[in-house]
């Protein structure tokens, strides 16, 4: 028998926000400043889902401590900038958001600076304010299982009645390592075969999550 839903743990970047183009153009700008040339697509195979913790090492055991510490302060400015000049919402959430019963939550790579800047700038804070989990609360990042159990056991609901909507790879890695259910949303950089799997469902309009919900 398959428990009810008792939380609905919503990724905040590429899910919530619509946020992840801008981190990959802005990783893509860096990469050809500093040295490390990359495309699109490997920048989301490498970077998207990633804590930040876990983007520097890889930038440092390619480039060097020093240059992935001016990577990740130029990062944080331009990636500022991009957000205040016109960050939204990723389409049909809010919608989505209106329509859910169940209690939800957020579990994020990001910082809560990050995540206070990005929800705040699309309105989605109030939405979620108290109920924000960051990696930076956790020994180990996604794709590891520790954000979502941390948040889990905060909001007193165990593993298996927990369900978990994210958009990349190492997120939906990180919720079936958790025990928990996935809705993989497919509406944004990362293709829908990354993200299926065990346990996962598969979408890519937010406007359906409700119903998908109500039916698992």
């Amino acid at each position: 028998m398959i428990n009810p839903i008792g939380l609905v743990i919503f990724d905040c970047d590429g899910v919530l926000v619509d946020s992840e183009r801008i981190a990959v153009r802005v990783n893509i700008a860096l990469g050809a400043e500093l040295g490390w040339p990359l495309t699109e697509a490997e920048v989301i195979e490498r970077f998207i889902g990633r804590s930040s913790m876990s983007i520097g090492e890889q930038i440092a055991a390619r480039l060097g401590r020093g240059v992935a510490d001016t990577w990740a302060d130029r990062f944080d400015l331009a990636h500022r900038q991009a957000v205040d000049a016109g960050l939204t919402a990723v389409d049909g959430i809010n919608d989505a958001l209106d329509e859910i019963t169940q209690p939800t939550c957020v579990a994020s790579s990001g910082t809560h600076e990050k995540m206070r800047h990005t929800l705040g700038r699309t309105g989605l804070y109030r939405r979620f304010e108290g109920r924000i989990f960051s990696a930076t609360e956790v020994a180990h990042g996604k794709p590891a299982p520790d954000l979502f159990l941390h948040a889990a056991a905060t909001m007193g609901v165990p593993p298996a009645a927990c369900v978990v909507v994210e958009d990349s790879q190492y997120g939906v890695q990180a919720a079936r390592a958790a025990g928990m259910r996935c809705f993989g949303y497919a509406g944004g950089l990362t293709p829908a075969h990354r993200l299926e799997g065990p346990d996962t469902v598969v979408f890519d309009d937010m406007r359906k999550l409700p119903g998908l919900l109500d039916a698992a």
